[in-house]
């Protein structure tokens, strides 16, 4: 390294460490806000209490089978399950108070149990939702679809409702062949239903307990090495470094317009510095700044919140390195496309804010619609992101970091060409 190189990042690295303030925000911003977004999304492991969806039940039929619907639902462990009228459900789901409000009519009981043995019209239940919370209401309505099937044939099979049901619909059917195999089932249940009355409680078995899901799920999560769990701040505290460091390259590029403003590019041009030299003393300069951001937020990360680098160390620090080469690349660019530092600020935040986004920096990619999924693909924040996820929690090894290394590499040389060639020394030029 030549001796003005090396003077020329040294100066650039003690202005960047003068500013407390500056530095400051470099460091603690992302481990703030990523510390905030990883336990929104699910903690360390998923540790994290999981909020309960609110839901308002307004019972208008009071009858055995919906009681046993409400108690139902609020011992799922998923929902926050309250009692309350219709009209005030619905303006708690208006106002947003309540996610989901269910609404069982008069009569359910009876009508539910008339449908289920005959081809009797179907009461309806209404689920209010708050629109913002489609995904909620698509679990709740799940729920309720489970504790309705099992609450309504357990009382059909046992339950006074049910004996009532059968006898109403016996006495409606008629007697031609047609109808045989439909009253042999309900003589058949009537007679169950009798027996079940007069047996004790302890041979009520089969489906005096109701219909229930035949099956049940063992779930696993797979990641690249056995016993690694998901960590959720590891994605967010990556995401977060990744935006902030951004903007540290935007400092990097308004600071360059900034000096061109004040027409100390004359100056160095007067000197024996070539455009070279001076670009390349501010890229390296800012490429060691946004390294050691980088290993400072997540060794912090390591000690507080119980991120490691599950997958390759060497794979993690080379795309630490290449981000850092591919920030360094895009303040330059900054600095060679703008032409006054107050507008070259503002378009710059905003390129910046949608690099970051559609790289999946404030919410995973995989939520992405799948045509945008495949346009961040041409996003470089989208390569450092999925490359700091297999690195960390998957637990992925050195060739999977090939790829996002490459792109990263690449997306830096693409910038600082456009921005040797596009650079000028005096903003008239």
């Amino acid at each position: 390294m030549t001796i003005p190189l090396r003077a020329l990042i040294l100066k650039d690295l003690r202005l960047f460490f003068s500013d407390r303030r500056a530095v400051t925000m470099s460091f603690v911003a992302p481990l703030v806000i990523g510390a905030f977004f990883g336990y929104i999304f699910g903690g360390n492991g998923g540790k994290t209490e999981a909020s309960r969806i609110s839901v308002l039940v307004a019972d208008q039929d009071g009858s055995a089978i919906s009681r046993a619907i409400f108690a139902d639902l609020k011992a799922s462990q998923s929902l926050e399950v309250k009692a309350s009228a219709a009209d005030a459900a619905r303006e708690a789901v208006r106002k947003g108070t309540a996610t989901v409000a269910v609404v069982v009519p008069k009569d359910f009981g009876l009508d539910a149990g008339r449908a289920f043995f005959t081809p009797a019209t179907k009461p309806e239940i209404a689920v209010l939702y708050d629109p913002s919370h489609v995904a909620e209401q698509g679990m709740v309505q799940g729920i309720l679809t489970g504790s309705v099937m099992q609450v309504v044939s357990r009382e059909m099979f046992g339950g006074a409702t049910g004996q009532t049901v059968v006898k109403e619909s016996l006495r409606q059917i008629g007697g031609g062949d047609a109808q045989r195999p439909l009253r042999d089932l309900l003589q058949s249940v009537e007679r169950w239903n009798e027996r079940s009355q007069t047996a004790g409680a302890s041979e009520h078995t089969g489906l005096s307990a109701g219909i229930t899901i035949p099956y049940q799920i063992r779930e696993e999560a797979v990641t690249a090495r056995t016993g690694v769990q998901y960590n959720g701040y590891a994605h967010s505290f990556g995401g977060m470094s990744v935006q902030f460091i951004l903007f540290m390259g935007i400092d990097v590029g308004v600071g360059m317009l900034l000096m061109r403003q004040r027409g100390l590019w004359k100056r160095l041009r007067a000197a024996p510095i070539s455009r070279g030299l001076l670009l390349g003393s501010r890229a390296i300069s800012a490429a060691i700044t946004s390294m050691l951001i980088l290993l400072v937020v997540f060794g912090i990360a390591r000690i507080v919140f119980g991120v490691r680098i599950e997958g390759s160390m060497a794979g993690f620090l080379g795309i630490c390195l290449s981000f850092s080469l591919m920030t360094a690349a895009f303040g330059l660019l900054i600095a060679a496309l703008g032409k006054t530092p107050e507008a070259t600020r503002g378009l710059s935040i905003f390129v910046t804010l949608i690099m970051v986004m559609l790289g999946g920096a404030w919410v995973p990619a995989f939520i992405f619609p799948q045509w945008l999924r495949t346009v961040t693909m041409f996003v470089p924040t989208r390569w450092a992101m999925d490359g700091f996820d297999d690195m960390t929690w998957r637990g992925l090894g050195l060739s999977a970091a090939i790829g996002p290394i490459a792109a990263l590499l690449g997306a830096a040389i693409v910038f600082a060409g456009l921005a040797v060639s596009r650079f000028r020394w005096e903003a008239s030029d």
